[in-house]
């Protein structure tokens, strides 16, 4: 029988907590299809009869430590009250930020969506994730262009999607494929490519923009990199797991003020409001 998060004990969510962690750092280091359930119960170290305990199957392991990967974007993302007031600056934040959470859970969320085109489940999961983060860009456009900030023509959905698709995509080119380009950089042109396709105009400052050019390799690499899941495993039959470093529970994503806009699908920038 799998016992009710709400109803476990201090240890039982102590348990559960480890399971996640376990489970993310397989699948991070290995793979969803190599990952089995033997593998994750050593890493937590718990017996195999304990996991079921806890979930049902593999797969449900999975959503939920996707689901918390999600949520950890989104949280990250938000941009809080301590940035400047500007549309433009809070879209540069929110570009700046979406880059780093990437960077920590690439590998989790190209795994999701690899397995989403083969199972309706998977897939329908995506989905529901996603809606979050475009639902909070496409509520941010719309407040910019009821303040005369951005171009009323615009479907605010449409455009919410397509823009945080640009960043998204760039996210996985430069952080897992290997694009040389210095984060200054990327993020300048990540902000300015977004505010025109809106029409939102940037500060006026005392100098021109530089134009749009490609970065040189001669740069050096970009400071983000991927975290890795090469911590060395715990040993078998420790009493009362503890999860270990970040805990990999399953938080839900929290609903914030919708944002200015800026940053991937899986991302989106917190409005003024959001404290």
């Amino acid at each position: 029988m799998i016992v009710k998060s709400e109803t476990l004990t201090a240890r039982g969510r102590r348990t559960r907590a480890a399971l996640l962690q376990a489970g993310r750092e397989a699948f991070e280091q290995h793979g969803y299809d190599a990952v089995r359930i033997d593998d994750v119960c050593a890493r937590a170290g718990v017996s195999h009869g304990t996991f079921y305990t806890y979930f049902d199957s593999k797969e449900t392991l999975f959503g939920e430590v996707a689901g918390a990967a999600v949520g950890e974007m989104f949280a990250a993302s938000v941009v809080g009250p301590a940035a400047p007031d500007d549309p433009y600056a809070r879209v540069e934040a929110a570009n700046q930020l979406y880059l780093r959470a990437w960077a920590a859970n690439s590998r989790l969320l190209r795994m999701l969506e690899h397995i989403a085109t083969g199972d309706d489940r998977f897939r329908g999961l995506l989905l529901e994730l996603r809606e979050v983060f475009v639902r909070r860009g496409a509520e941010g456009l719309r407040r910019l262009q009821e303040q005369g900030l951005a171009d009323p023509d615009l479907d605010p959905r449409l455009t919410a999607i397509m823009l945080g698709g640009m960043v998204e995509h760039f996210a996985h080119v430069w952080l897992d494929l290997g694009e040389r380009a210095d984060e200054r950089t990327a993020v300048d042109h990540l902000t300015r490519l977004w505010a025109r396709a809106i029409g939102l105009t940037r500060p006026s400052t005392s100098e021109p923009d530089p134009p749009l050019t490609r970065t040189s390799t001669s740069e050096p690499d970009p400071p983000l990199t991927r975290t890795s899941a090469s911590e060395p495993d715990p040993q078998p039959n420790e009493p009362d797991p503890q999860p270990k470093g970040t805990s990999a529970s399953e938080p839900e994503p929290p609903f914030v003020r919708p944002a200015d806009g800026g940053g991937g699908c899986m991302s989106g920038s917190g409005g003024k409001e959001d404290r």
